[in-house]
């Protein structure tokens, strides 16, 4: 089970480019036959040829089971140009998998009775006791015209870790980047914006849900958001490398972003321009896609969903009850979207999630396996998924045996 959601490269796409760039799952195990390489003990040899045909600069992946690491491996280049070697311990921005770290975080304080999912976001953010709804529309672009009304029920916190509150993708306050004002600040303007559905009726990919849900977390645990993430889940899990802010020496193990070049020659570098550089500099948590972090440290945090909230050594950072509210649908069932909080599910149990620049990670509990997938691609060419299936195929099959 591959899990592509990812984010967007531009914030204002059409809706139906939305649907086909950030929505469209890969929900099934790819079934082509593996090449003559995945045989191997080495995930490195797998993807050797997407490398020396240039459809990839280099990628890290990561391979755990519930009691540890099985597989570390960096092959290829982090920077092309400066001909520096991708490694293990190389950054990446990870973008939409902050959303799962975000839901999870949110979780701590329903576990503690702080919250619960189906209170309104009105209660910790006030200014959303004034909304208004779609009602019809008629007309395009400029010529738009819209008629409102008030929406039958409140956006819950459910509704927006779920996708399903209504919101459209951003507000304007997010342009050019989306890390240049206050998180509070970025909340308040979504209660400025019309809903697109009634809240809970419909399936919209949104970075506002899941920031209102970030605001939430810091409203009632009185600190900072980011600070919260450090203290309740980074640091019990020992994800030292995760970071809104990297610093000089983390910056300097950044992998480059590429994408196919116009002419088709091959690959070309690309900047993160969803956020501001410097990337040390004044910018601000963007619990939607914000984070910078390494393989290591998102295959410790899917070992704690492996193992149902427990950090191991007696350490647990969530309830078994929550884990499962996390990873288990959300969404209508009349919808053909599959999500749960914060997480794209699948069928068979598998959950996971994507970024933009074509990191993934999937946490398949049947088989007690997860797969980090950690490049910086994007333009998310067809090799690529091909790569990144026959090395979690290669996984499946290799250790996949329901007891790791």
């Amino acid at each position: 089970m591959a899990f592509l959601l990812r984010g967007t490269d531009s914030m204002a796409l059409p809706l139906q480019r939305v649907k086909v760039a950030m929505l469209s799952f890969a929900l099934a195990m790819i079934t082509a036959p593996l090449p003559a390489s995945a045989q191997s003990d080495s995930a490195a040899e797998i993807l050797a040829p997407l490398i020396d045909a240039g459809h990839l600069a280099g990628a890290v992946i990561v391979v755990t089971g519930r009691d540890g690491t099985l597989v570390e491996e960096a092959v290829g280049m982090a920077d092309r140009e400066a001909q520096r070697p991708m490694a293990t311990d190389s950054m990446f921005w990870i973008a939409s998998m902050t959303k799962p770290i975000t839901a999870a975080a949110l979780m701590i304080l329903v576990d503690e009775g702080k919250i619960t999912l189906d209170d309104p976001v009105s209660k910790y953010v006030p200014e959303f006791n004034d909304l208004w709804v779609i009602a019809s529309r008629e007309g395009e672009g400029t010529a738009e015209q819209r008629v409102l009304k008030r929406p039958e029920r409140p956006i819950t916190i459910r509704h927006c870790l779920s996708h399903t509150s209504g919101l459209p993708f951003s507000s304007t306050v997010e342009r050019p980047t989306l890390d240049g004002v206050p998180l509070a600040t970025t909340a308040r303007s979504y209660a400025m914006l019309s809903l697109e559905s009634e809240p809970g009726t419909a399936y919209r990919y949104s970075n506002a849900g899941i920031n209102i849900a970030g605001r939430i977390i810091e409203v009632v645990a009185g600190v900072p958001y980011e600070t919260f993430l450090d203290t309740r889940l980074f640091g019990p899990l020992g994800m030292k490398d995760t970071t809104f802010r990297p610093d000089m020496g983390q910056i300097a193990r950044i992998a480059r972003s590429y994408r196919a070049s116009a002419d088709g020659s091959g690959l070309e570098p690309v900047g993160i321009s969803q956020l501001t550089w410097p990337y040390d500099a004044q910018r601000y948590p963007m619990p939607g896609g914000g984070l910078f972090s390494t393989a290591s440290d998102c295959g410790r945090f899917c070992r704690l969903l492996l193992n149902r909230g427990s950090a191991g050594e007696g350490k647990r950072i969530l309830s078994e009850a929550a884990v499962a509210e996390l990873s288990r649908r959300q969404t209508p069932v009349d919808l053909p979207e599959s999500y749960g909080l914060g997480f794209s599910v699948g069928g068979d149990g598998a959950f996971g999630h994507g970024g933009a620049h074509a990191t993934n990670m999937t946490i398949d509990p049947a088989r007690g396996l997860a797969v980090v997938w950690m490049v910086q691609d994007a333009g998310t060419p067809p090799e690529w998924r091909t790569g990144e299936g026959h090395v979690r195929q290669w996984a499946f099959g290799k250790f996949g045996g329901g007891n790791q």
